[in-house]
């Protein structure tokens, strides 16, 4: 059974309603300290260009918002004008796709809102993409996204379905519950103008977006596999069972690093629910103390500047995935390499909480800490060492 934790938190990227990533963000807040900003003095070693902050509300949509941020990277480092892209677009069709998934499994599988960096690839793949300013999901009145309420609904739906009350499932249940979806997000287009030209959601990503959706390649960290080979990630919302390929744990960091200094970036999954990940002051590490084991004014001067970390080891890592205290729980884009005051280095992360932190929707996370929470990362299979790409055959 899950703990509190990870029933009430982990599913910003698994699993999450709009209400529990509202307590997420809210249990965020206590994690601070006074003078954090003024303590840590970061220089950039790189910096890849991004697009602009984006809020993905009171949804568990940050696997949408984080990969899609993650794709408009990719058309700036294919030399294209970058398209802000619909995030709603690549989560509605997952939650169709979703539903068609859990009725299938008799409702022996996940639901809510939440999903994976992979669901994002696979709807551009059978869907296509559209700019967000011609589906913006907001079809009832709202200026941000609020899905509580819709969950509950569609959840409610798909379980009528499943307990097959007719005694054989009709083909009109997909679009009752297409259409509880459409009602909430609005329909989607199957076609619109965009600078003068009309386009489908095909054409759009064939001939604007123009990536190839066979490019990229979702990487972990167990012990419990083989290394060099794929495996089913086994989390809540790996709701496709979609396989990752498994490298040892420094390696994931080895790969992050690549990919950042050859003009590539990274969207990370992971856990962000410990203390010592704070929103608020935008800086997440492992500290060597465990906070629980500090005092009040240790854990008041956690985020004050830079501290010494524990080493994180394979042992530490397939521990914290078995005990819960690692969930897939959030979903962000690493963007660059920064250093502070003492050389040591931390990724550059974009979030999608919108700007209301010391860093204005960006944060630093030790390598560490990115190595140690990490669920899976994405990235180009080009971005990875060519040793390791060997070793994996990508």
């Amino acid at each position: 059974m899950y703990t509190i934790k990870s029933f009430v938190i982990a599913s910003l990227l698994v699993g999450a309603t709009g209400f529990a990533q509202d307590n997420l963000v809210n249990s965020l807040k206590i994690n601070a300290s006074e003078n954090s900003k003024a303590a840590f003095q970061f220089t950039d070693v790189v910096n890849v260009e991004n697009t602009s902050i984006k809020n993905q509300g009171s949804s568990g949509t940050c696997w949408s918002y984080s990969a899609n941020s993650f794709l408009e990277s990719e058309m700036i480092r294919m030399g294209k004008k970058p398209v802000e892209l619909s995030q709603i677009f690549s989560a509605r069709n997952a939650y169709v796709e979703k539903g068609r998934n859990y009725v299938r499994m008799h409702g022996a599988t996940t639901l809510g809102d939440g999903g994976a960096f992979h669901d994002v690839i696979n709807m551009y793949k059978k869907y296509g993409a559209v700019p967000q300013s011609v589906y913006t999901g907001l079809n009832y009145g709202t200026d941000k996204n609020k899905f509580a309420e819709m969950g509950a609904l569609t959840e409610a739906f798909l379980k009528a379905v499943v307990t097959n009350p007719n005694g054989e499932l009709t083909p009109n249940w997909e679009k009752a519950y297409a259409a509880i979806i459409d009602s909430y997000l609005g329909q989607t287009p199957k076609s619109f103008d965009y600078n003068g030209k009309k386009y489908t959601p095909e054409s759009f990503a064939k001939e604007v977006v123009g990536i190839n959706a066979d490019d990229y390649v979702e990487i972990s960290s167990l012990q419990e596999y083989p290394y060099y080979s794929k495996f089913v990630l086994m989390v809540p919302d790996n709701w496709s069972y979609d396989q990752v390929y498994n490298v040892k744990m420094n390696e994931l960091t080895d790969i992050i690093d690549n990919a950042l200094k050859t003009g590539y970036t990274v969207a990370w999954a992971g856990d962000v629910s410990e203390k010592s990940f704070s929103w608020k002051n935008g800086v997440a590490f492992v500290p060597e103390k465990k906070p629980e084991d500090m005092t009040a004014e240790e854990k008041a001067d956690l985020f004050n500047g830079p501290k010494k970390e524990a080493v994180v080891t394979e042992e530490m890592r397939q521990k914290a995935f078995d005990n819960y205290t690692t969930t897939d729980d959030h979903g962000m884009h690493i963007v660059g390499i920064s250093k502070d005051q003492n050389g040591k280095e931390y990724y550059i992360v974009k979030n999608s909480w919108g700007a209301t932190n010391d860093y204005k929707g960006y944060l630093y996370m030790s390598k560490e800490f990115a190595k140690y929470k990490a669920t899976a990362i994405l990235l180009h299979k080009k971005a990875v060492p060519a040793a390791i790409a060997s070793k994996l055959k990508v």
